[in-house]
């Protein structure tokens, strides 16, 4: 039996199992343990996978890394034993539910997903109890116009600080409908319009095809700055926390009470569950209206970057027809 010390975290976890593997060292040879503070790992270095390496599915790299942030200190036997079989004996293993490891995979994951939800929704509450965030920063009664020079200066949250600029909606104040997304994307950022690259394309598109003029509708996000992460040169784009979303949260309902739209539409999951609530689900409960505050008809429907995520033409092709179904209801009301 080996004994491995590691820096508990997922890249220390990951440098450990990448040497294992590369020896062969099966999960039954393993003892895994945390380094105490000021310990130097067994294996400490963070290396690039060497050639040759075995590459694993995303799904799992993304489990891991949740399952890594947990309190259970089995979950390094757990992720080792799970990566062994995905490398060695069945790739699709990820997909048998009834796995007992893989079943403890996704328990762990879960679970620090339910942590980092429960301390996000804590946070939220207290930034809207407090009246933090862009609360200080939204001028009464403002017109459009107003509202888009006063969130120009808005530093309500931290995403400012790496942001281009502010992406405030577009649209005329007479707009009968009103569509909100969830974040502005990398051109947006730099162009300081909503919904302008790849995901704004498909957009207009599909508007096109049910007969809605863009220039008549107003078009926002329910975030207005940019949240990224760096890859090489690219900016990819991460989905806002609960507390951004709070924060940013007064600006989206001063553009939708200054318009007072007939319809409004959410494109996409973040969008619907700030607009219709916490419990809302998109794949269930789309395509259909809803009352809500800010409306009578609001309606929610997929993001067009979804449609872009598709894992191939076919799929592509039903996800935009899910969202052209949706728009006709928008442009039939």
């Amino acid at each position: 039996m080996r004994t491995v010390a590691i820096t508990p975290t997922f890249e220390g976890w990951q440098s450990a199992a990448r040497a294992l593997l590369r020896e062969g060292v099966a999960p039954a040879e393993v003892g895994w343990r945390e380094a105490a503070p000021g310990e130097a790992p067994t294996n400490a270095a963070h290396d690039a996978p060497a050639p040759g390496a075995a590459r694993v599915p995303r799904q799992f790299l993304d489990l891991a890394r949740q399952a890594a942030s947990a309190a259970d200190p089995a979950r390094w036997q757990v992720l080792y034993d799970v990566l062994w079989r995905l490398v060695r004996e069945n790739r699709d293993l990820l997909n048998d539910t009834c796995d007992p490891q893989v079943r403890r995979l996704n328990a762990l994951a879960a679970q620090t997903r339910r942590e980092a939800h429960r301390a996000e929704t804590d946070e939220a509450l207290r930034l809207e109890q407090q009246g933090a965030g862009a609360a200080p920063f939204v001028p009464a009664g403002a017109s459009l116009a107003e509202l888009r020079a006063a969130a120009a200066r808005c530093t309500g949250c931290e995403l400012y600080r790496r942001a281009t600029q502010t992406v405030f909606g577009r649209g005329p104040a007479e707009a009968r409908i009103v569509l909100v997304g969830e974040q502005p994307g990398d051109q947006e950022d730099l162009k300081g319009a909503p919904f302008v690259g790849p995901a704004g394309e498909v957009l207009d598109r599909a508007l096109a095809e049910v007969g809605l003029d863009r220039a008549r509708l107003y078009v926002t996000n329910a975030v207005k700055h940019f949240k990224f992460v760096e890859r090489g040169k690219r900016r990819i784009h991460q989905t806002p926390r609960l507390s951004e979303i709070a924060a940013c949260r007064p600006w989206m309902e001063a553009e939708i009470a200054a318009i007072k739209p007939g319809v409004l539409v959410c494109l996409g999951a973040t969008a619907a569950r700030v607009i219709v609530g916490p419990d809302f689900r998109l794949l269930r409960d789309r395509g259909r209206f809803l009352p809500t505050r800010w409306s009578e008809k609001t309606i929610a429907t997929l993001h067009p970057s979804a449609v872009l995520r598709g894992e191939d033409a076919t799929q592509q092709a039903r996800l935009y027809g899910m969202l052209v179904e949706d728009l006709k209801l928008v442009a039939g009301a």
